[in-house]
């Protein structure tokens, strides 16, 4: 295993190419408030929020940071800060509110009047179209489970894409597919909280389905050479030893973390090894014929959410009580690792976040630079990259966020690292904007480089947020002191 670099260790004063972009990101339920307001219909989340013991301290989305009512003022905080682009999803409920039947148009509006005011400020659009927050109405139908899930997002995408038109610059399918198929329907962790593993199986061809049929209806409204992408929480994981038992336990969970969703959506196969892992659970005859011609549809850009690494070794895995588990996912009694039922996960040392991750940017450089090595005309982009930690509002009115600013500095040093071993990176988005309701976790961790009130909704923007201004206005890496005078 390669030994983590002390955090902050790694030089500043890097310099980066001028056609790199750079953003921020966030998700629709986590930061826009308004659940019930002109037309939205509840959302998985939206139930799964109310349901007691779901989430910590049983914190919901109902207002979220209010995102809803003041984009002009977030608008201008984006344009303060000098992104390039905004990341942002698209609510599924408030735009088709029970996901089939009519469309709802003070939602379209709502999304044409963000991407204006983003083209306005000098901001590029980047629009996901699903970030976790399916319409309940399809969830009562069997949600991700059911086929007919994948046919409404494509007739769904087809719409954002008829109304937003070429005002967006990069269409984004799904983020993190493998979180709502194995958090949503494995471990139960996140909504709709279903544990049942042939569900959660169903949901993975499912939702690369949706994936191709979204991008396909995309492509067949905007043209062929339409920018379509997904991003993919791709695991890095690595084994405790060179044993035999302990390398097949990494290629178990490889296969079942990112295997499952790149291969499909890449190459239009799935892994062999899927249907051995998992034959006790399914024979996989919800795959249809044609259905990996379907999913399989280039890909401008493969989108790349990368946050901490993962050890594993051939065992028994733990119990799962509900606090972070070793995987770095909240964890239950019933395992998001479908087929992987030998193996057990190791902690791994510090430094760590808020949310018990490990902190190693050399991960990153390694899954950059692997992805790169196996597909080497796909360009990549980093889609999400950020830390939560507990900071506060300090008596001088600032949010002094040193940790956050070495956890940004040395990924981002990370990306420039993978740019000069002749990576196609295109563009780093941290992960967040803003502080927000994150999942199961509440309000309690806290990932923006905007720090929130949650009881008045004042933004305040937090060295981290000069720090990265800085970085975007220079393209030169600064160092994590270098906040203190900004």
């Amino acid at each position: 295993m390669t030994s983590p670099r002390t955090t902050g260790s790694r030089p500043s004063g890097r310099t980066f190419p001028a056609d790199l972009l750079w953003g921020s990101a966030t998700a629709a339920y986590q930061i826009e408030g308004a659940h019930d307001e002109d037309g939205r219909l509840p959302s998985i989340w939206d139930t799964f929020s109310r349901t007691p013991g779901k989430v910590l301290d049983g914190d919901t989305g109902d207002v979220a940071v209010d995102h809803y009512h003041r984009v002009p003022q977030d608008v201008a905080i984006m344009k303060e800060l000098g992104l390039q682009a905004y990341r942002f999803s698209i609510a599924w409920p408030r735009v088709r509110p029970t996901g089939s039947g009519e469309f709802n148009q003070a939602g379209l509006d709502f999304y044409s009047d963000l991407v204006d005011r983003l083209i306005d400020a000098g901001i590029a659009p980047v629009a996901t179209l699903y970030h976790w927050d399916l319409p309940q109405a399809l969830e009562d139908e069997g949600g991700w489970s059911n086929r007919e899930t994948a046919y409404r997002f494509g007739e769904y995408a087809r719409k954002v894409a008829e109304v937003l038109g070429d005002r967006v610059t990069l269409w984004t399918t799904l983020n993190e597919p493998w979180c709502t198929a194995f958090l949503g329907y494995g471990s139960g962790v996140h909504a709709p909280g279903v544990t049942d593993a042939e569900q959660a199986l169903r949901a993975v061809h499912h939702l690369n389905l949706a994936h191709g049929l979204a991008a396909r209806a995309i492509k067949d409204v905007l043209g062929p050479d339409t920018p379509v992408s997904i991003t993919l929480n791709l695991h890095v994981t690595r084994a405790a030893s060179d044993e035999p038992a302990d390398l097949e336990a990494k290629r178990r969970i490889d296969t079942i973390a990112n295997e499952v969703f790149l291969r499909p959506v890449v190459e239009g196969v799935y892994p062999e090894q899927v249907f051995a892992d998992t034959a006790h659970i399914t024979d996989w005859s919800f795959v249809q014929d044609g259905d990996l011609d379907l999913i399989r549809v280039p890909l401008g850009i493969l989108g790349v959410n990368y946050y901490a690494t993962g050890l594993v070794r051939a065992g028994t895995p733990a119990v799962g009580d509900g606090t972070p588990g070793p995987d770095g996912h909240r964890s239950s009694e019933h395992s998001p690792w479908i087929g992987a039922d030998a193996v057990e996960w190791l902690p791994l040392p510090g430094p760590h976040t808020a949310m018990g991750w490990n902190i190693e940017p050399d991960g990153l450089v390694e899954l950059l630079v692997g992805l790169h090595e196996r597909y080497p005309d796909l360009p990549l982009a980093v889609t999400e990259n950020g830390a939560a930690f507990h900071d506060e509002v300090s008596p001088d009115g600032r949010v002094h966020d040193p940790e956050r600013i070495a956890y940004l500095h040395d990924h981002i040093d990370a990306v420039g690292e993978a740019l000069d071993r002749g990576v196609d990176v295109r563009g780093y988005f941290v992960w967040s904007l803003l502080d927000n309701f994150e999942w199961a976790y509440g309000f309690d961790r806290r990932f923006g480089i905007v720090r929130v009130d949650y009881d008045t909704q004042a933004r305040t923007v937090k060295d981290s947020g000069r720090w990265y201004a800085e970085l975007v206005r220079t393209r030169t890496v600064p160092t994590v002191e270098a906040a203190a005078t900004l």
